[in-house]
């Protein structure tokens, strides 16, 4: 081994699954015991939040040598479908935190983190704000970064900031007003110079923290400013992970819920087909369906994240042409995972009401809020495109796109 080789960083490959997971479960099921209130009073996350926290949860991708739990990318995933059971808004309002620790890790390849993985197994949070509404057409970044006497300010607008009421920084993407290049701002949250509101009026996921961020000469360190052409390149596969993860995880609760309510239900039809609904054939077939379609979902979530996982590693193998095609391929397979899985648990978290009677349609009970839930996760991202991005590749060998935006079109009025 070169002197080289011996200080290179080692990538955080794994741990073992079963040790991991019981670090966090018994907070998962605190988490799953509140979960009813919180979406029936639509009460932001904030304990939960801080379990986890404290927990050292945000930290499960830090590499072990650093203090963090040296999780692999199925393993994170296995994880935040654990935790969207208990409550799909968790793992969606630190999806722009692991997106950002996955960065850093990233970036470790070629020059040291140990800054940032001290703050991450310190417990600090990453939120995200990236979009921008209004007069925003495609391709322009309305909000700046620019040279104030001796410091960096940001100044602007975002919407979907996602978490970030809930972080201690925001992972904030603008544009350098001298020299015109797209930039990550990691902003601290605690300053006078940001203003955040929770105004998200989704009618699921209605907890994840994704308001209105109003930045006005916020300070960054010039040290946190960065490059965007150096953000890891399976970013857009990454943030479908975990949304995939928030569906999936919605699917299992919703199995987990309606067998319950079928197990207790002591009312029957007469046109039914048991002295119980527990034994009634068709309930069973209903409950039975949902399941697999649940267990395929997740079985095509922790594929795609293997592919992530395999961008990730070729990050450190110095083969760019190899690196290269496993971004696509991590690309392409949470594409084929989101087609798969979205069709799967909606149809489940629907058709799962069949089961038993209208008293289920109760707002108390808020059975309601697993479709509505995935129905909003699956809302992002539209898979119409990458149902088109998938096909494109097979019959033409066309690369996906790694990096899009939304705003004002050509024929905006």
């Amino acid at each position: 081994m070169t002197a080289l080789e011996q200080h290179l960083p080692v990538p955080a490959n794994g741990a073992d699954y079963a040790t991991l997971a019981a670090r966090f479960r018994p907070i998962f099921t605190r988490i799953a015991e509140s979960s009813v209130e919180r979406e029936r009073n639509r009460t932001l996350p904030h304990d939960p939040i801080r379990w986890l926290k404290e927990a050292g949860f945000g930290a499960v991708r830090v590499p072990v040598e650093h203090g963090g739990g040296g999780a692999s990318l199925p393993q994170l995933f296995q994880l935040l479908i654990e935790l969207a059971e208990a409550d799909s808004n968790v793992p969606q309002a630190l999806r722009g935190h692991f997106a950002f620790v996955e960065d850093r890790l990233n970036a470790h390849a070629s020059a040291p983190q140990n800054v940032w993985f001290k703050r991450f197994v310190a417990g600090d949070l990453v939120g995200c704000a990236w979009t921008e509404i209004g007069a925003v057409k495609i391709g322009d970044v309305i909000t700046r970064v620019s040279r104030q006497g001796e410091q960096w300010v940001v100044n602007g607008t975002k919407y979907y900031s996602t978490g970030s009421l809930f972080s201690d920084w925001i992972d904030l993407f603008a544009r350098r007003d001298d020299t015109g290049a797209d930039v990550i701002a990691a902003i601290r949250t605690q300053q006078p110079g940001i203003r955040q509101s929770d105004d998200w009026d989704g009618f699921g996921q209605r907890t994840t923290g994704s308001g209105t961020s109003v930045f006005e000469n916020a300070v960054v360190e010039e040290e946190n400013i960065i490059d965007f052409a150096t953000r890891f390149k399976y970013q857009t596969a990454f943030y479908q992970l975990v949304l995939l993860a928030v569906i999936t995880g919605s699917g299992r609760a919703a199995v987990r819920d309606f067998s319950h309510e079928t197990r207790k239900r002591t009312r029957v039809f007469s046109h039914g087909n048991g002295a119980a609904v527990s034994e009634d054939p068709q309930v069973l077939q209903v409950i039975g369906k949902a399941s697999g379609q649940v267990y395929a979902a997740e079985a095509a979530t922790l594929r795609a994240a293997e592919a992530s996982q395999q961008a990730y590693l070729a990050r450190f193998a110095n083969d760019p042409a190899a690196e290269q095609q496993a971004n696509v391929l991590a690309e392409l397979e949470s594409a084929q995972a989101q087609v798969a899985a979205i069709d799967l648990v909606l149809r489940a978290t629907s058709d799962l009401f069949n089961a038993l009677g209208a008293s289920t349609t109760s707002t108390s009970r808020q059975l309601d809020r697993h479709w509505r839930n995935a129905r909003t996760a699956a809302s992002h991202n539209p898979v119409i495109y990458k149902e088109r991005i998938v096909g494109d590749w097979h019959v033409n060998g066309t690369e996906p796109p790694y990096v899009w935006q939304i705003g004002g079109g050509a024929k905006q009025s």
